[in-house]
Order: structure tokens, then sequence, then C-alpha cells
């Protein structure tokens, strides 16, 4: 699909029709079709020629993908535009046979949120999606929109409005959420941010604060520390807009009207925090074309299959793991279950790298899957998991950036899990027929490997050895016992 802007034309490909989006092929070009539009009514005239140029780019290599469905979904500068319907038709010959749909405000709010939701299932609070002409913003409960309103409050035109002056877009701002007073009902809970100006922000807050994972996807502000960075923002001098760390040089000149709108915005809520998605209107155009099955699938657990389906080698293993496993992590929490879950999902991924980057390669390949159910810490307990089931180094420096979003209880369980699996694969070589035939018990004192006589597996060194290992991870003794068949 397309997706043109007030500031940006964009190509986005998404390959299949899994839960969680995969995008092949995502080009932008940053044009300022609606620069000067508050003030002269009209597209910026300087970036419309560039503007068909590029979308007849994009229409060749669509075609040459065989991309289907493809459409062209046109937001605030088109739709407000005197010649938007000029351009609108300038573009169906240079795109022809391409649906061309201008969205109404309350239409593209309602296309951002579901591609929030199909990030954030359960999102509760308030949306809020910035672009260059407008700000769309969306009440959600619990997984569920509701209010909605498309504010012409875009970073573009805010700073046109405000004819560059930050401390008049403070007002301007102000007034325009004034007029919307259900966004009180976000205090106290969470503000889901959309648009590059504000993906920008965040990416200035890690850089400046050393983050160890550099993707915004679920990044998480609290709030006083989102009103010093836009109060920093809002009074920086372009030269200071440089040198931050960080800083996209394509987006400083909107930087600062992006910190005002969203000061603004958190302060109308009363938020608690800021929590950002690098999902949006693409991705809820993308979910609209999903049976409504894989819509309504767990995207955690959908991400660790998906992933397996490509890379590991038997599709039944991870369902067995799961059930393996279960008596060591007795009492678990749903969501913790759900993690284990997608760690046995995931266990096999490295099944086809090289023996001695297997651990590393596939803790990276977790770490940065392009899963948009995934949390940062998710990603840290998964990676860490399952680079533990390939045995490395256990003070190898690229296991750190798991350890740093972890805490010493998700650190603890990641290594159970780790061992566990370990001790799985070295058992059955991968086999669930193999594995049915041995089970954990977990005693007062005591870890027992119970091997089925017959079955053709035995407790040799290896096993025992990760016996052993999985039993001191535990805080207990190791036994392997061999049972006749019929005991099972």
């Amino acid at each position: 699909m397309v997706d043109l802007g007030s500031n940006s034309v964009r190509l986005v490909v998404f390959e299949g029709s899994g839960r969680n989006p995969l995008a092949i092929f995502n080009e932008k070009a940053v044009l300022g079709l609606g620069r000067g539009l508050q003030n002269t009514g009209k597209l910026n005239e300087q970036a419309v020629p560039q503007a068909l140029t590029v979308l007849e780019r994009y229409a060749a290599v669509a075609r040459g993908m065989g991309v289907a469905p493809l459409e062209v979904l046109a937001t605030a500068a088109v739709r407000d535009a005197e010649n938007g319907p000029a351009f609108a038709a300038a573009i169906a010959e240079r795109m022809p046979g391409v649906p061309i749909r201008i969205l109404k405000g309350e239409e593209e709010a309602s296309l951002s949120a579901d591609g929030v939701l199909l990030g954030f299932p359960e999102a509760d609070g308030i949306l809020g999606d910035l672009g260059g002409g407008s700000l769309e913003v969306v009440e959600l409960t619990q997984g569920r929109p509701g209010a909605t309103a498309s504010l012409s409050l875009g970073a573009i035109r805010l700073a046109d409005k405000a004819a560059g002056d930050v401390g008049r877009a403070r007002g301007i701002a102000e007034a325009e959420m004034a007029k919307q007073p259900w966004l009180a009902h976000g205090k106290d809970r969470d503000l889901y941010l959309v648009g590059g100006a504000w993906r920008a922000i965040a990416k200035i807050h890690i850089a400046q604060t050393a983050y160890p994972l550099s993707i915004v996807h679920h990044y998480v502000m609290p709030r006083e520390e989102v009103r010093d960075l836009c109060g920093v923002l809002t009074a920086a001098t372009r030269r200071t807009l440089e040198r931050l760390p960080g800083a996209p040089s394509k987006r400083l000149q909107d930087l600062p009207f992006a910190a005002v709108a969203l000061r603004r915005l958190l302060r109308a809520t009363g938020a608690r925090r800021v929590v950002f998605s690098a999902n949006g209107l693409r991705e809820g155009w993308y979910a609209r074309h999903l049976d409504a099955a894989v819509r309504a699938e767990d995207p955690l657990l959908a991400a660790g299959r998906e992933m397996a389906l490509r890379f590991a080698r038997d599709p039944a293993m991870p369902a067995v793991l799961a059930a393996w496993t279960a008596p060591i992590f007795a009492g678990e929490t749903q969501a913790s279950a759900a993690l284990r879950h997608a760690a046995c999902w995931l266990s096999d991924i490295g099944s086809h790298d090289h023996p001695d980057y297997r651990a590393e390669q596939s803790f990276l390949r977790v770490l940065r899957q392009p899963g948009i159910g995934l949390d940062h810490h998710e990603r840290a307990f998964l990676a860490l998991a399952v680079a533990l089931r390939y045995e490395p180094e256990l003070d190898a420096a690229w296991l750190g950036t798991a350890r740093a979003l972890l805490d010493s209880g998700s650190q603890r369980r990641a290594e159970m899990l780790g061992a566990a699996l370990r001790l799985a694969y070295t058992l059955s070589g991968g086999t669930p027929t193999l594995l049915r035939d041995t089970e954990l018990q977990l005693g007062a004192d005591r870890l027992t490997l119970r091997l089925v006589e017959g079955g053709g597996l035995f407790a040799g060194d290896s096993v025992q050895r990760r016996v052993e290992a999985l039993a001191a991870v535990l805080g207990l003794a190791a036994t392997v016992e061999v049972a006749p068949e019929a005991a099972r």
C-alpha cells in the first residue's frame, strides 16, 4: 500500500497474511506536500511534481513485485487542499487501475487504531497519531476503540498556524484539544503514540539514556521524562537539535512542534506514561485484509510459530516441549505460560546455522524479530532462553542486552527454561516421538528424569550432565530412572 501523507510518501509491501505484518519493502520520500497548506489552501507546488514522479516509481516497483492488493491512501494534505482532487486525478493517470482513497479524518483515526491494536491487543488509554497535517486521537478501552477525533495539529500544520512560533503553537494546540473533553479519560492510563516525528523523540531518548535495545516499538517513557524532553526540544535552537544524539536530520524542522503537541496531549489526557508504537495506519490497512481468525490470534504465540515455520525442523515439536517442560513451572501465571510456549516454538530456530554461532544467531534473531506483539521484556526473555538452549558462554558480551532488560527473577526463569530445552533436545534429537517417551518429575528436593524401558533412549554422559545442570538451576538434586513401558 501507498501512504500519501502531508510530510512523506511511502510504499510498504507486506509479505503473506500472517498475524504479524512482515514488511519486505519499505521506501519513503520526504516531500512536504502539506507544507504551506495552512496559508495557501493548496498542496506545496514544488512537492507535487516530485510526488507524482515518486508514485510512478512506486507503481512500477509494485508491478514488478506482483503486489496485490495495492491501494493509495491519502490523508490530511490531500483531503484538505483545494487542488487535492486534481492531484488525485493526476495520480490516477500515473498509477492506472490502482484505487486511490482520500481518507476522512475519522477513517484515518480508525485505521490507526486497528494498527495499534494489532500490536497492543489489550491497549487501554488514548491513542495519538501525529502526521504532518493532522493529529488523530482515539480512546481505547481494553482493546476496543471508542471516541475519535481528527485535529488539525499535525507538525507541519501546527508550525504554519503558529507562523513558526513555538509559544503560539502551545496556545493553538491547547485550544484544539480543549474541544475534546473526553481526552481526560486518559488520566492515569497509557498514551499510545504513532507517527514519525514522535518516534524521533523516542529515538533521541534511547540515545540519551544508552538504552540497550534500539527498537522504538513498545518503548515506554514515564510521564515526567516525556515532559522534560519535550521541554528541551521546544526550547532548543536548530543548532542544538542537530547535535542531539539520535535526532533524525529530516525531522529537525518539525521536532519542536511535535514536542509541543505531545506535551499538550500529555496534559490533556493526564496519562501516566507514554508507549510508542511503530504500528499505525499502514498496519491498520493490513489488519483489515486479514481473516478474522488470524487477526484474533495471540500475537506473541503467532510470532513464535511464524518464525519456527521459517527456521525450525519439526512444527510438531513445540507442543510436545510445552507439555514436557510444564512440571518445572507449576503455578506459573497465564502470561508466563504464554512466554514459555513461545520459547518452545522458537527453541529450534538455530538448527540450520553454523554450530559455533547458533546461540548468538538465535539470540539476535529473537531479540530483533519483527513480531509486533512483543514488548522489550518479552523479547529479552525469549532471546535469553533460546540462546541458553544452545549452551553459550554465560559471560558472553552479547547476552548483556537481555540481562540489562530483565530483573533477576526473569533471568533465573529464562535460565531454567533454557536448561530444560537443552536437555529435551539432547534426549530426543529434536524428535517429538522420542521426547514423549521421557518425563520430568519435580519433588521436594529432587528432579527426576524418567525414561521408558526399551524406548531407545539412555542416560549417557551428555544427558546426565544436562539433567544435573537443570537440577542445579532449580536448586535440586538430580536422578534418572528407567520405568517399564507399562508404567507410563
